[in-house]
Order: structure tokens, then sequence, then C-alpha cells
């Protein structure tokens, strides 16, 4: 068993720390002293270890154990079982479910946040472990940018900057002239990164922007989308118009001369044919500024006066990866290229576009010189997939047909949901749909560690120890470091972690040694650090002992050489370095996406009405845009139940922003509690009063832990602010069918009557098991 050294270290997607022990037991975390903006959720971890919603014993929903179906889903209680007794129940049913109906019966669910450690990685656990027994039908694309990672290799032939790729933020403070930031570049986002992050560089890059005269200009909905900035140029717009607005400045560039054709010519494909709809020689309605100003709500002088700035600057476009999460959200990813493309500044040292920065930390961030392994999941041989956000369609209509970027596809069957690390019941949308869907399944079997949503809507719980209760490795693709994570407490209850539970359900299920190797925890964390110093070599950087490098700690790592910017090198020479497009170049028009024949995704970017939003006449019942971004005091609804989460809330509830002219018009001042609805459920949050919002927006972050009023019923209220039972559980398009959460109407009132208590943190009912309560393996479930 690794030693605890003197000065444990814990690594985490929102920092790393210190921890100053006491009695053997984790009193603090201090931030490392290498970050110059700490964020401050680490300060709810240490309540949370020992929170009356951990899940401390293996647990089975009551009417599973009787053979029953799942109709009663997050509404029943639960009951206690010994370890083997839990697992031979599981092991016994995903049998029967893969004997009877085939691998691709068995979706693999998960979300790749739940641990910044390369082994204690939930998502490839789960997916290691279903393929060692044959496979899963799995996701593709994720939460956060699927439409983006779908339109951009039709565009110019890869997904670089999104994720990855990006001009780096240093060289933007540096070159950059003008910042045009669609949906602004907030700080609360940047605080987390997958796989950890040591040093929080945006606020110190937006400074160093600002020293060296740059022009910022926020175009959003929400003023503070770029915190701490007093002269940053806000235009407010209507939530999901910036396709107006930008083929408005694609109209001045064209109309005046001031594009860049040469560039259009040597770098891009399909120019003309855009010109030909961007001109109103397509379909007759030229995209003037005036034109745009009646959709998106910025005025047409603002429009134009923009527009002629940006060919005389350095140019920067940037767009928050929130954009795309909204109907047609390919859109605005393809226009903005397009508008970069016009401005021919595209491989330029600060000019150009990017996407996601602040969207989370280290984009834009300088990479490390060696890349580092993490646990191989193995080969899935099941060839079945959904789009990641289409979850409750496969769930309510197993071989139903849908498009997908081209395919005609058919939705598998699915028996067994197996769901490790993430929680649906926050990041999906319509959750009242999710619910009903979710029901379907003969087995739903989740590992967590605390009685979540997702938990309380299992058949059978595992309970997993959190990242302080493990040992871990953790290192960056974003940053520049690696670093061991300690174990600082012992793990509570009866907790394991996701490796020995699936480890133990390999043996019994026949495929332990190919789960395992042969290799406990120790085991695995040794080889994968023998791994990551052989790459080291390979790059020129030297490592330490699998011993030193435990004791000591964090290991700060030299930059890769060469990070030039994004498309640097085809901008210098579109021949050699040709893009992997059916043309090699930019594809502003797409031959092969038109051949598809998706009316809401045409051949070019294109102004594309959402079917929800402030023009639409739906706004006759719900007048209001909700916004549901990211949280300021948490990661996505991960310690939700910790302290500094909770210290947020208003009267219990999420805290949602609104206008105060919005507010006095419906009778509603500041700390209110109020009921936010509209045609797919309703839910309670708290008021804060903030102009820093356009009249007509409410935002509601996500994350909030999902809290029906009555579990059973078909359309609860939900008592704690979470808006997903808002927003539309659609796609982006036939294309990408990513989420589309950002294209929600709703409607506020005043909420007069008694509140009901929130219950989002007590665990269900739970009772001991009693003798021959497991049912046998031969019922159906």
């Amino acid at each position: 068993m690794l030693p605890t050294p003197e000065k444990p270290m814990i690594v985490t997607h929102w920092g790393v720390y210190h921890a100053e022990m006491r009695d053997g037991r984790p009193a603090r975390l201090v931030p490392v002293a290498d970050d110059p903006a700490p964020s401050p959720i680490a300060d709810g971890m240490l309540d949370a270890l020992h929170s009356p919603a951990r899940i401390l014993r293996p647990a089975v929903r009551r009417s599973f154990l009787t053979g029953q179906a799942g109709a009663g889903r997050g509404a029943e209680p639960f009951v206690e079982l010994p370890w083997d007794e839990a697992l031979d129940l599981a092991a016994g049913h995903l049998r029967r479910i893969r004997d009877e109906h085939g691998n691709q019966a068995i979706f693999g669910g998960s979300y790749g946040w739940s641990s910044a450690g390369r082994f204690h990685h939930a998502q490839s656990q789960v997916h290691r472990f279903l393929n060692m027994m044959g496979g899963y039908t799995r996701s593709v694309q994720n939460y956060s940018f699927a439409a983006a990672d779908v339109i951009l290799p039709h565009v110019t032939g890869d997904s670089r900057g999104v994720a990855k790729g990006h001009t780096l933020l240093r060289d933007i403070a540096q070159h950059t002239e003008l910042l045009i930031a669609f949906g602004g570049l907030p700080a609360k986002n940047a605080q987390v990164s997958a796989g950890g992050i040591l040093r929080h560089i945006l606020p110190g890059s937006v400074a160093a922007a600002e020293r060296n005269g740059a022009r910022m200009v926020n175009i959003s909905p929400i003023r503070d989308d770029i915190e701490g900035r007093h002269d940053v140029d806000w235009i407010p717009i209507r939530p999901n118009t910036d396709v107006a607005l930008m083929l408005g400045l694609a109209h001045v560039l064209a109309s005046e001369g001031l594009h860049d054709r040469a560039f259009l010519d040597s770098h891009a494909t399909g120019y003309d044919r855009f010109e030909d709809y961007l001109l109103g020689r397509a379909d007759g309605t030229p995209k003037t500024p005036e034109w745009a100003a009646a959709i998106c709500g910025v005025p047409a002088d603002s429009i134009r006066d923009l527009a002629r700035a940006m060919p005389r600057h350095r140019t920067m476009i940037a767009m928050a990866w929130s954009l795309q999460r909204a109907d047609h959200g390919e859109q605005p990813y393809w226009m903005a290229i397009t508008l970069a493309a016009m401005l021919g500044q595209i491989g330029l040292p600060g000019g150009g576009y990017g996407f996601g920065y602040a969207s989370v930390g280290g984009i834009g961030a300088p990479a490390a010189a060696v890349a580092w392994p993490s646990l191989p999941q193995g080969r899935n041989p099941v060839q079945e997939f959904i789009p990641v956000a289409r979850i409750a369609d496969m769930l309510l209509g197993p071989g139903e047909r849908y498009d997908y970027n081209g395919q005609s596809r058919v939705y598998p069957d699915i028996r067994a949901v197996y769901w490790a690390g993430g929680n649906p019941f926050h990041h999906h949308q319509d959750l009242n749909r999710l619910r009903r869907a979710w029901q379907k399944p003969d087995l739903v079997i989740v590992h967590d560690s605390w009685w979540n949503p997702v938990a309380r809507h299992a058949d059978i719980v595992f309970p997993v120890t959190t990242a302080l209760e493990r040992n871990d490795i953790a290192c960056s693709s974003r940053d520049t470091f690696i670093a061991p994570s300690h174990k600082l407490a012992e793990p509570a209850g009866e907790t394991r972690p996701d490796y020995e539970i699936f480890a133990a359900l390999a043996k019994r299920l026949g495929c332990w040694q190919e789960f395992t190797e042969g290799r406990d925890e120790e085991a695995w964390l040794r080889h994968l650090y023998d791994l990551a110093c052989e790459q080291a070599v390979g790059s020129g950087v030297n490592m330490p002992d699998f011993e030193t490098f435990w004791q000591e700690g964090l290991r700060d790592l030299p930059e890769a050489a060469q990070q030039p910017p994004l498309f640097a090198a085809y901008r210098a020479d579109p021949a050699a370095n040709a893009l992997r497009t059916p043309s090699g170049r930019i594809e502003i028009h797409s031959a092969v996406i038109e051949k598809f024949g998706y009316a809401d995704c045409p051949g070019h970017p294109a102004w594309l009405e959402p079917l929800e939003w402030l023009g639409s006449e739906k706004t006759r019942d719900y007048p209001l845009h909700l916004l549901s971004n990211q949280p300021k005091t948490r990661l996505h609804s991960q310690y939700d139940v910790g302290s500094h989460s909770r210290a947020s809330k208003i009267k219990g509830r999420e805290p949602m922003r609104m206008h105060p002219d919005d507010a006095a018009a419906r009778g509603i001042r500041e700390g209110d509690l109020v009921r936010v609805f509209n045609g797919r459920g309703a839910c309670l949050a708290g008021v804060t009063l903030s102009d820093a919002l356009m009249p007509g927006v409410v935002q509601l972050s996500t994350g909030a832990w999902f809290d029906p009023d009555d579990p059973a019923a078909a359309m609860p209220l939900e008592k704690h602010g979470n808006p997903n039972v808002l927003t539309r559980d659609a796609g982006t398009s036939r294309l990408a069918q990513g989420p589309s959460a950002n294209s929600c109407l709703v409607e506020v009132e005043p909420f007069r009557q008694a509140p009901p208590a929130v219950t989002a943190f007590t665990p269900p009912e739970l009772a001991p098991a009693g003798p021959g309560s497991a049912p046998s393996l031969t019922q159906k479930t």
C-alpha cells in the first residue's frame, strides 16, 4: 500500500492543493503557490466526505428485488445488501441480458469529469469493463461541444480550435488588437479543466491584453461574461441570434470591399455560393445590418462600425462553446470561421478564430512536451452508438430511424444501462421526458458516492470512494504538470473504488484477467508512471523514480517546443498543408453537407430561426429566454452537496438572475422564491436582481440536484432549481444531433405558498436486507 507523504497533495479538476492534516484526516485544502487565481470550489470537498448523503453500502431498489419492472425508479426505497450479494445480483443480470439480447443491448453511460486522475477515471473504467465482457452500445461526442465536433471536420477537416490546437492566450495578449468574444470570456467557467489544472491563467491573460491596448467586445446577453473589466464594450444581443449579427458584419465587409478576396481565393472554397446568399442574390433578402438588427436587437450602426473596425486591426473572433448548444448550433461556428476567412487573418499571431476560450480552463494554455498515457479501454466489438444527447430518444424509441451526419441510423433496443461517472439528471434536457425514458430498461446499475438523482433512479447502486479516499496520478493535456494525488482519508462506510467493483464483477463474468491484467491499484499507478517516463525520455525530459515522485509531489514540465497559431502552417503553404476536407481548403460551402439534404443544416452557414427565441410567437405564453449556463460554485453538479455550493443558494434554492424591469413587471423582489415554468415542467428558484442581463433574459445555472416534490408524478414541481426540467430535448439539427438547451422560453411568477422542503441532499429510505432478498435470475427485472 502506498504511504501518504508528510505533505500530501490532491489534484482536482479545479486545482491542485496541499492538504493540511489533523489527527490523520484532511482539515484544510490549500492551493499550491504556483496558481495565480485559485478556485474556491475545493472548499466544499471536505464536509461532503461525511455528508448524510454519502452512499455507504450497496443498495438495491426495493421492487427490483421482487422482480418488478422499472416504473418505480426514482420514487422507491432501497434495500442495503452485503457486497457479495449485490455483486452476484448485478453480474447475474448482466450475464442474462448479454446472453438473451446481445452486448448491444447494454448501454455504457458515463461522463468523463468524475475524477482528474489518470487511473480512477470512471469513464475509462466502465468502458474497459464492458469491453472485456464483450462490448456495449456507446455514445459519441459530448454535451459541451457536440455540434461543433461534427460541423468542423466538414469545414476545416478536423476539430482543431474547439478543444485543442488553439492560438495561445499569451499570443492573443501580445498581438490581438480587437478581441470579439461571442458569449464572453467567463472566468467562472475557466475554474475547471479535465485532467486537473495547475495555473488558472485566464484572468492574467485578459489583464495582459488590456495592458497591451486590446479592445474587447463582449457580444452576449450577459454583461459580466467578461469579468473584472469595466472598459469592455458590451453589445447585448438576443440569445440564439449571433449568426444574424455575423451575417450583418459579413455584409458590410463584402458590400464595402473590406474582405480579403486573395485569402478567400487561395485558402477557402465556396465563398461565391455563400456571397449569393449574403447579398440576397439567392433568396432576395440581403443580410444587411438593418436586416440583422431587426433579428438580434443590435443597432445597425453598431454592426456597421464593428465590421469596419475588424479589417483595420488584428482581430480574434472568440466564441464560447455555449453558443452551439442551441437550435441549429452548427451555424454559429461555421459562420464564425467564414467571417474570419473573410478577414484573411486565420493563422496570424493573435488573429483568426478560436472556440471555447474560457469555456473551461486551459484552453489556449501551453501544452507540455510530454503526452501522458491513460488507462486503456480496450476494443469494443459492438458497432452501435448514439449521439450523446439522444439517450432519451434511444430508450423511448428502439428500432426508430434517425439521421446523423449523413447516416440513417436505427436506435438499438437497450435492456441495461450501466452508469459510472456523471449525472444525466444534471446534463440532459427535459428531465421529465428523461424520467419516462429511464423506466424502460430492464436494469440500471449506477456507481456513485452520494445519493444524487442518478443514484436514486438506479436498480443497483454501488458506493464508490471519492478522489480524497484513493491514490492516483494526474496530468493534463492543457497544462504542464504531473502530480500524485494522495489518499487523504479512509473510505467512508463500505465504499470501494470503481476499479475494485469492476474487478469483482469481471471475476464473476469470466474476464478478470483481461480487465485487471493481474494488477491492483498500486501496480497500475506504477505501470502508468513507467509509461509516462518512457514517453518523457523520448521528449528529452528526465523524470524521477516512482518513489521520489510519490513523496516529492508536483513536477512542473517544459512546454512543447512548437505551438504556433491555429492553422499557421496552412496559412503559410496551403498546398503542402492541405486540410482534410474534400477540397483541401476551408469549406465555406460544403457540397457534402448539401447532398445530405438537411433543411435544418444547408450547404453554407445561414440564419435559421430557432423554435424558441425572443422573436418567436411562443413568447406570448413564455416571454423570457432562459440561459442555463455553467455554475460558479461547482463543476456541473459535482459537490452541490458541499458547503461552497450550498452557501450560494437562496432559501435553499439555486439562484436565478433576473433583470429588475422583468422582476418589477411581475411583482418580484430580490430574494423572492419564484416558479419558473413552461410546457415541459416547472422549478423553484431564488431571485437575484441584476442589470448585467439584458431585459427578457433570465439566467439559471445548471447543476442543482434534481429534487421533485412528488417523484411518482408525471410533471412534478422541481423544488431545488434544476433548469433542465424546462429545456427542450431536441437535436441541434439532423447533422450533429447535439443538445440544444439554450433555446428555451419560460415564464416566471412569484411563489407565494409555503415553500416545500428541499430534500435533494436527504438519502432515500433505506432498509436492511432480509433473508432471501435477492430475486431469482430467471425472473424478469
